[in-house]
């Protein structure tokens, strides 16, 4: 019913890594050239566990942005924003907080991880509790389709479409709405609406899949149809009422645990993290005193690469041909860990070169930054109007 939309959101919490680079932003310069795509800053979603040291947020905001262009997001082609700056995210939480169950909430599986994990603050506030329907928002008001996550984001994106099911059986039944479906079927024609009523039949009595596929792709090459009259149609295809907030569907990415410089995932509290557009000579530093397999304490001692956190980096940034060199030195005692680390150094470099050249117009002018995210403010509230304006008329807040 809706065009293909993907949204995806980061919380501004401190400076970019590379674990960051490649478990997320790669798949959005990738996805930025397949759909359309809303990248948003998550302002609001860092005061969950930030709120009483806000400092971090507003440092973190453009520099954040920064970054997401250094790594090669296009705003030509994805629609960059805050989401502080569109209120409706806000308004559309709150309305869906009147319908959504509490028990819902609690049983997401990282609320209790979460709250375990970052055991040294107090998350016994509801926005700590709130915040998988506040993500819910966020991508119902959007009406995205697609939603990149890794398996473990998997259950938000299902409450999500648990929430705009509800939402729908709830308000989407308006008055007299099986006869406005029934006017919206005429307009497709004799022989279309003769098929959709066939599909229709299949879907709902046999659950036939493939039915609802092709009743679904008439209702959107039929140009005789409103907004209202589409709506109307899809749900009275699924057998329930008119659809106003559209299912996302979780697009799963790689899993990239992109590791740190002691073998463990990279991450700020543990150190081991190499930044992006860090200082060149601050990036060779940290490749050369990297760990490595401890039982080399000598230069001719041999080596095992799979217990090498240089080796992992190795598979991420060097081709075949330097894995088998890699592979053969080590265990021959051939090479030694700085000639290893050597083409690893290099591989980095040349990403982070090409990061620090693409940044610098932003940094030399800032308000250049602002200037993509003013538009791209401007770009996403126009959606999420139209969002909240079926919405209000839904819930009985129209008043027109």
């Amino acid at each position: 019913m809706y065009a293909e939309r993907v949204l995806s959101g980061m919380r501004p919490t401190g400076r970019l890594h590379l674990g960051h680079y490649h478990g997320v932003l790669k798949n959005w310069v990738k996805l930025q050239s397949e759909y359309p795509c809303l990248f948003f800053v998550a302002d609001w979603h860092a005061l969950t566990t930030n709120y009483d040291s806000p400092l971090v947020i507003e440092e973190s905001v453009w520099d954040m942005v920064i970054d997401w262009l250094a790594a090669g997001v296009d705003p030509t082609q994805a629609t960059i924003f805050i989401q502080s700056r569109v209120p409706e995210h806000a308004e559309l939480h709150l309305l869906l907080s009147m319908m959504c169950p509490l028990g819902w909430l609690e049983r997401v599986p990282t609320y209790k991880d979460q709250q375990e994990k970052l055991s040294d603050k107090d998350l016994s506030t509801y926005g700590f509790l709130g915040y998988p329907l506040l993500q819910s928002a966020d991508i119902l008001i959007y009406r995205a389709d697609k939603v990149p996550v890794g398996e473990d984001q998997v259950p938000h994106v299902e409450l999500t479409r648990e929430i705009a099911r509800r939402f729908n059986h709830l308000y989407g039944r308006e008055p007299g709405f099986e006869d406005k479906a029934r006017e919206a079927i005429k307009k497709l024609g004799r022989k279309r609406a003769k098929l959709y009523e066939e599909l229709r039949t299949r879907f709902l009595q046999e659950g036939d899949e493939a039915a609802q596929e092709q009743a679904e792709a008439l209702i959107d090459d039929s140009q005789s149809l409103s907004l209202g009259d589409r709506e109307r149609l899809y749900g009275f295809l699924d057998g329930g009422g008119k659809m106003i907030l559209a299912e996302p569907d979780a697009m799963l990415t790689e899993a990239a645990r992109m590791p740190g410089l002691d073998g463990q995932k990279m991450s700020k509290s543990y150190g081991n993290t190499i930044f992006l557009r860090e200082d060149a000579e601050s990036v060779a530093k940290k490749v050369r005193t990297m760990q490595t397999d401890p039982a080399r304490v000598r230069r001719n001692d041999p080596g095992d690469p799979e217990k090498c956190p240089v080796w992992q980096f190795h598979k991420i940034y060097t081709d075949s041909d330097t894995h088998a060199w890699v592979q053969q030195g080590c265990k021959s005692a051939g090479i030694g860990c700085l000639e290893c680390k050597q083409p690893l150094l290099e591989a980095i470099q040349k990403e982070q070169d090409a990061m620090r050249e693409r940044a610098q117009p932003y940094l030399d002018d800032p308000s250049l930054v602002r200037n993509i995210v003013a538009d791209g403010n401007e770009r996403a509230r126009k959606l999420a109007q139209e969002t909240m304006r079926d919405v209000r008329d839904a819930m009985g807040l129209g008043y027109s």
